[in-house]
């Protein structure tokens, strides 16, 4: 698990020196997967934390809920991406092995496989093992998947599924076992004073003051931030499925079938039948814009409509197998599908963190290692996820689903 080092401290936080041996303190907000994570490493690196979230760690409104995501490392040529998952795969398993269930991930493609292929050196080099399966063999071995419509199939063997919100409550367990604080509230970003914001306001109407500040808001960071995010961060409803697998079969559990994603005009993925829970299958074209606050969660006719007919055309067995139980949650997107980690432009002790874009959860361990070392220690952080690429990103469903 690794315990709290005490380091001396000369930190950038507040444009300042700290005098060495002084733990500063770090409020986090949000203690979903990056504020969780966050939170968790600033303590371990002898920082004194505070986390705060409006409703608890993984609760339904959060983007990190649910049941379970995908963890694989397929990125095209973003290497940057491999590596945060490859680092993310050594702090899940230290943090709880048993979060993670490995099934492999099998990429099934309409059309050019440009995106897989693409991704293979930085796979090579960074060790996860990529499978280009013969058409014919892969209906061999997949006998349940009808592989119609379908030009080239792709095995990542290393690859599967992460119990997300049980995830979130991991961390901030080990978070206050650590030494941290946590609280239940909601928070306002404080006044800014001379470039920094002292302070920031809870519900009761008292002041938190810090350090420095991490604002780890998910679907709400435009909303707290409206002059420096807005709609920068755009909250979309996506709805997921559990359908029940046939009595008596493990064809669908993930010791036979891999996650999946079917890449085409619109890409669907799914997770095997874990623990019984059912056999997930979820569509990732981007949905209407959604309030993640109030907006309805009561699944749509339509949604599922779609995820009935892709289980007919690929799943043929399951094709009137019933359904178990409905998901609807949101991504929040970044214009280019690319995570945001930066300082607020007008208070250097303050980082905003999000933008998942239907991607972040996985990298998560990775992703805040990397905010507690540029916050601590000043180190950089990769250039696509800074605020100023975002003044040129081009909005495209491509660059969203390339990421996802």
């Amino acid at each position: 698990m690794g315990g709290v080092v005490a380091v001396p401290f000369a930190s950038p936080l507040n444009g300042l020196t700290l005098f060495a041996g002084t733990p500063p303190h770090v409020v986090v907000v949000g203690a979903g997967a990056f504020g969780g994570w966050t939170a968790l490493h600033l303590r371990r690196m002898g920082a004194r934390v505070t986390l705060l979230d409006a409703w608890g760690p993984g609760h339904t409104r959060a983007s990190s809920g649910g049941e379970t995501r995908v963890i694989r490392a397929i990125y095209g040529p973003d290497r940057v991406y491999v590596e945060l998952v490859k680092r993310s795969y050594e702090l899940w398993e230290a943090l709880d092995p048993s979060l993670y269930v490995e099934t492999g991930t099998l990429w099934m493609h309409r059309g050019d496989d440009a995106y897989v292929r693409s991704s293979a050196p930085a796979l090579h080099d960074l060790g996860f093992p990529l499978e280009q399966i013969p058409m014919a063999d892969a209906a061999k071995r997949y006998p349940q998947i009808s592989f119609k419509g379908v030009q080239s199939v792709w095995l990542e063997h290393r690859a599967g599924a992460l119990y997300a919100a049980r995830g979130c409550v991991t961390v901030r367990d080990a978070f206050v076992k650590a030494g941290g604080v946590y609280r239940t509230g909601h928070a306002t970003p404080g006044v800014l004073k001379d470039g920094a914001m002292p302070s920031l306001r809870l519900d009761d109407g008292t002041t938190l003051a810090a350090d420095a500040f991490v604002f780890a808001c998910g679907p709400w960071l435009g909303k707290v931030f409206p002059e420096v995010i807005g709609e920068r961060v755009h909250p979309t409803r996506q709805e997921v499925f559990y359908f029940g697998s046939p009595e008596g079969s493990e064809r669908y559990g993930p010791a036979q079938l891999p996650i999946w994603i079917d890449f085409g005009e619109r890409i669907f993925y799914g997770i095997p039948d874990l623990g019984g829970r059912g056999f997930k299958i979820s569509d990732d074209t981007r949905g209407e814009s959604f309030d993640p606050t109030s907006g309805d969660r009561t699944p749509s006719p339509a949604a599922i409509a779609r995820a009935r007919g892709l289980l007919a055309e690929r799943f043929p067995e399951l094709a009137t197998a019933p359904l178990l139980k409905a998901e609807v949650c949101q991504y929040e997107n970044s214009p280019d599908g690319n995570l945001i980690v930066d300082r607020h432009p007008a208070a250097k002790n303050v980082w905003l963190l999000g933008g998942g874009s239907g991607h972040g959860y996985k990298l998560s361990p990775a992703v805040g290692e990397l905010t507690a070392n540029a916050l601590l220690h000043g180190k950089d952080v990769p250039k696509l996820f800074t605020l100023a690429r975002l003044r040129e990103a081009v909005k495209t469903e491509t660059q969203f689903e390339r990421k996802d």
